[in-house]
């Protein structure tokens, strides 16, 4: 099982994390830190010069502008204000576009990066990861907190910065004109800021829960909906759809939770503001009557009040897109964080490998997860072991047909899933061509191995498509060749476009026997120098099943060809057959000589034929 993150990683505040996982996009999240900044600057200025204006009606020849610029004509002066504002308003404009431009497209290229990453290491996990979650779960991380975050930076992490950038700029501005007038201005801000912390502190828990709940609404959805056919077998439509109601609700209850209390930021951030704004109204204007102020300081003072404090009003907001935000990132960045068990090796089969399979003394136990978090090798939760193969040891020399047979649990599928290093065995080594698969790269290894399934898998694509999946370059006539050799190329010339036909999603247009016909010719076009059939006519009449006989024959002809069947009359012509039991291969030859034997092979073909056979 996966291991949790290091603590360093796992402790870290998720938007560091973030910082230190997206080295590629750290120039242009600066660039749009600097534009918000610009911009906002750019947005304050015109309070000042409204400030500037009071002051040449007041004090005429003897203004600010007067004494700065030399302009002594009061007309002339407000016609260098209006050039100035008119500057400041141009550049504010000009800043908002490139930092709307920054934010967005950063939002946009920092969340498909994030996704990719993610469904890329995601690819990369083992498969006993898989098998301990949920696909719906998996889903919400890649789509839904993957938007979430992108709405937190395309709008959230610019009101951060602007809010920053406004406290900072304004109380300058306070400080400068009159200390004692910034203490009061500023004196709501330890409130606002303490009671966001306190917010904060008590919004996170909510919104994870809100992000959990998801997780399980997707997970209930995604999980009915590929089992359809099975819920209207059962009639069960009433039922599923109460169970996702359940988890609908549950889902909102968390959600109204969290909102119950950011709705309540904005009122009481309201009161804080009324005081300062109070305050610097009436003592700011007793200043003023008294001369100890200059009347345009003190218009500047009270507009500079309505911009420091009133943009708080947003923090509710602000805070409510940073914590989904911060939500989503930690669920994503945790994703990433999952250690990859499963390594590739260096090294390359050669071109024209014979495809000798050798299994020696393999040891395997699946791990199965009790109490915690489902991930059984973290706190909380403790690992049973369950073991499936004991030192087993199995030859398939190059070019011949094996045949692995056995009950229920015997490890037979097992044994397909360590050849293809789905799993890696607690001890032994399993080989090709005397190169353990360890140390092999996983793209040779997979590209020798042409592997059919009894869950017949086909893509939304057409018959073609779907044929070329392992061997994207693969010519038509090529197609044509495999589909004749897995007997599908007389149904497959009937369909409405023939190989252009689009087959459904999962293959649903098709029958079972279609489908299964089309994976032995998908494997087939790889021309792979091992070809493994896990069940492969598990799903299919007699007389498709018969089809597949026959293609199997042909196509398994001077190839290394591994069958894991459950009737045994698809592999009486193999060359060897070994039967499983107890984790390790209890019998072994030809059909012929396992029948004489008398053992559990004998028993076994004797309840498949009706006759009556004594277990030896």
């Amino acid at each position: 099982m996966a291991a949790a993150p290091p603590p360093r990683l796992a402790e870290a505040h998720p938007l560091v994390r973030l910082w230190r996982h997206a080295t590629a996009f750290r120039r242009r999240i600066v660039m749009g830190v600097v534009s918000s900044v610009l911009n906002k600057l750019f947005d304050i200025a015109p309070e000042l010069l409204i400030g500037v204006a009071i002051d040449v009606v007041v004090r005429t020849d003897d203004s600010f502008v007067a004494q700065i610029f030399g302009v002594r004509d009061r007309e002339d002066q407000l016609l260098v204000l209006a050039a100035i504002t008119a500057v400041a308003w141009i550049l504010e404009s000009i800043s908002q576009y490139v930092a709307e431009r920054i934010w967005r497209g950063l939002s946009q290229d920092l969340q498909h990066g994030l996704r990719m990453d993610a469904y890329r290491h995601v690819q990369d996990l083992d498969l006993a990861w898989f098998e301990d979650r949920a696909s719906g779960r998996l889903l919400t991380i890649l789509n839904d907190d993957v938007n979430q975050l992108e709405r937190f930076l395309d709008v959230g992490a610019d009101k951060i910065v602007v809010t920053i950038t406004n406290v900072v700029a304004v109380g300058a501005v306070f400080v400068a004109i009159s200390p004692m007038l910034a203490l009061m201005a500023f004196l709501p801000i330890p409130v606002i800021v303490g009671g966001s912390l306190l917010f904060q502190r008590r919004l996170a828990p909510r919104y994870r829960e809100v992000r959990e709940r998801a997780g399980r609404v997707g997970g209930l959805i995604g999980g009915n909906l590929g089992g359809i056919a099975t819920i209207k077998a059962f009639g069960a439509e009433q039922r599923e759809a109460e169970r996702v109601s359940r988890a609908s609700i549950a889902y909102a209850d968390a959600n109204r939770h969290a909102i119950v209390l950011s709705s309540a930021f904005v009122p009481l951030i309201r009161m804080a503001i009324l005081t300062g704004f109070v305050l610097t109204l009436v003592l700011g204007g007793h200043a003023a009557l008294n001369g100890d102020l200059e009347i345009g300081l003190y218009s500047v003072l009270v507009f500079m009040t309505q911009r420091l404090l009133w943009p708080l009003t947003y923090l509710g907001e602000t805070l409510d897109l940073y914590q989904r935000g911060v939500a989503s990132i930690r669920r994503i960045l945790d994703l990433l964080d999952t250690p990859i068990v499963i390594r590739p090796g260096a090294r390359e089969l050669p071109d024209g490998s014979p495809g000798a399979v050798r299994f020696a003394a393999v040891d395997f136990s699946y791990r199965d997860a009790i109490g915690g978090d489902g991930d059984g090798e973290r706190p909380g939760g403790s690992a049973v072991r369950t073991t499936v193969l004991r030192g087993l040891d199995l030859d398939v020399p190059a070019g011949e047909t094996h045949a692995i047979v056995g009950a229920t649990g015997a490890g037979k599928s097992t044994l397909v899933k360590l050849l293809l290093r789905l799993y890696d065995p607690d001890a032994g080594t399993v080989a090709i061509d005397g190169i353990p698969v360890g140390e092999l790269s996983l793209r040779s290894l997979r590209g020798a191995i042409g592997y059919v399934g009894q869950d017949t898998f086909l893509f939304d694509g057409t018959v073609a498509e779907n044929l070329r999946y392992g061997a994207p370059d693969a010519p038509d006539d090529a197609l044509r060749r495999a589909a004749e050799l897995a007997e599908a190329d007389g149904f497959v010339q009937a369909l409405p476009h023939g190989y252009d036909t689009p087959v459904g999603e999962r293959g649903v247009k098709l029958s079972g026997g279609q489908r299964q016909r089309l994976t032995i010719a998908r494997a087939i076009v790889r021309d792979p120098a091992i070809l493994v059939l896990d069940e492969a006519t598990s799903a299919v009449d007699n007389e498709t099943e018969a089809a597949i006989q026959r293609s199997l024959l042909r196509v398994s002809h001077e190839r290394t060809t591994i069958v894991i069947a459950h009737r045994l009359s698809t592999i009486r012509h193999a060359d060897r057959i070994h039967v499983l039991h107890e984790g390790v291969v209890a019998e072994a030859g030809t059909h012929e000589q396992l029948v004489e034997l008398g053992g559990r092979y004998a028993a076994l073909w004797a309840v498949q034929t009706g006759e009556v056979a004594t277990t030896g």
